[in-house]
């Protein structure tokens, strides 16, 4: 990189070379390359030189210091930080550090100010709101790996207390595009289940398309593990099959799982959630947030603000824009979502699975309840196909013999005890 001009020539040389071009004996194209300067700058050097040859200069003129900030804003800063410093004391929530570029956002939405994020800063130190952070641990690379959108998405739940108002802690799942960093889906819900974790599959599949992988921990949701998970399998599972409820959807749907099998790898899944959980979490605390319902108002607005109008630090680009970009140059690998034959609804993809086989009365049971199939041989197999519906306390239960649709019937969730699925 060059030097700067005052430390290449004096004075005296530089006003020598304007006087020859004003004398035209130089040619502009040569001043330039000597002094290395655009024409900007040269233009306004002459311009110095000619109102006043005696007293011309070319030393560095810093700026004057930037413009005090008016009292209002400077409370406004205070009060935020005051704000922050209340969190980060409350040992029951999930902050221990200041987020001023959070603060910066809230006196801009809040008092409609626009103050930089080094002034926050610096009052931050000034007032003792200031905490270190620790060093940070050496982590794997957050480079892009992915070409197209669909190719990866990543998958996961955080649990967390989520307002230091509500009586319980809730789960956040989210699906996040690894290419766009879009987030395809995110909701908070009180506990979790293989249901809820169906239910993002479907709103992704349905809205988005099928992608080619999912990236995932392993949860005993997403993976069955032969020793830490045989008990669960004994009691919860129904069946002696080894895949999860979650895994059988996406096999279905012809989806690759890959398994995050260490903390360092874990990472990658967990990163998208620091910002939801952070900025979440100090919203709801400043509003007094007390339901999941409120908290879920909060969990949108974000999800907007950081798929609509944040520029992701991995990549330099809006999510929404970098995946609208990559669809139109088809730069992905959704695929639309069709119903595979023999079935005749998304309700026999997004569903739970249990199996039984004929009883000699041509019926099934499970859970002290009895069903009676109609087109199906005794002894049997058949796959009952459930869809509890969250609103309504009904699930239906749809019955299948190899290609065949036999019944279907209406029963109440809490009968069918869902609670492990």
């Amino acid at each position: 990189m060059a030097k700067q001009l005052h430390k290449r020539f004096s004075a005296q040389e530089v006003k020598m070379l304007l006087q020859k071009y004003l004398d035209g004996k130089v040619k502009l194209i040569y001043i330039l390359e000597i002094l290395k300067v655009k024409r900007s700058r040269f233009f306004e050097l002459l311009k110095q030189y000619t109102e006043d040859p005696d007293n011309f200069s070319i030393q560095y003129k810093r700026k004057s210091a930037t413009r005090r900030i008016s009292d209002e804003v400077e409370k406004n800063i205070i009060n935020e930080l005051k704000k922050e410093k209340r969190l980060i004391e409350d040992k029951e929530i999930p902050i221990t550090f200041y987020n001023y570029s959070y603060i910066k956002d809230q006196i801009y939405q809040q008092y409609e100010q626009k103050v930089s994020l080094p002034t926050i800063i610096n009052r931050a130190r000034k007032e003792g709101f200031y905490k270190p952070r620790q060093k940070k641990r050496k982590t794997h690379d957050r480079e892009i790996l992915t070409n197209y959108i669909g190719e990866l998405i990543q998958h996961d739940s955080s649990h967390h207390r989520f307002s230091p108002y509500a009586d319980k802690k809730w789960y956040l799942i989210t699906s996040l595009d690894d290419y766009s960093r879009f987030l395809l889906y995110y909701r908070l819900v009180e506990k979790e289940t293989s249901w809820q974790h169906i239910l993002a599959l479907q709103e992704v599949f349905l809205t988005w398309g099928i992608p080619f992988s999912y990236y995932v921990d392993s949860h005993s949701i997403f993976r069955f593990v032969q020793g830490r998970d045989s008990i669960w399998r004994k009691h919860y599972l129904l069946t002696d099959e080894v895949d999860t409820q979650w895994k059988k959807v996406i096999d279905e749907c012809k989806v690759k799982p890959i398994y995050a099998l260490s903390p360092q790898a874990r990472g990658k899944i967990e990163r998208p959630y620091r910002w939801q959980q952070d900025r979440i979490v100090r919203t709801c605390a400043r509003e007094g947030i007390k339901t999941i319902e409120e908290a879920e108002k909060v969990l949108e607005k974000e999800a907007t603000r950081y798929n609509y109008h944040q520029v992701h630090s991995t990549t330099g680009e809006i999510p929404i824009l970098r995946f609208e970009r990559a669809a139109r140059e088809k730069k992905s690998l959704f695929r639309e979502f069709t119903i595979p034959s023999p079935y005749q609804s998304i309700k026999d993809i997004f569903c739970l699975r249990v199996k039984r086989k004929v009883d000699p009365y041509h019926k099934i049971s499970i859970h002290n309840l009895k069903f009676r199939v109609h087109k199906a041989p005794l002894r049997g197999e058949i796959e009952l196909r459930i869809v509890p519906d969250e609103e309504t306390g009904i699930a239906e239960v749809r019955i299948w013999y190899k290609n065949i649709l036999t019944d279907v019937y209406q029963v109440k969730n809490s009968d069918l005890n869902l609670v492990h699925f």
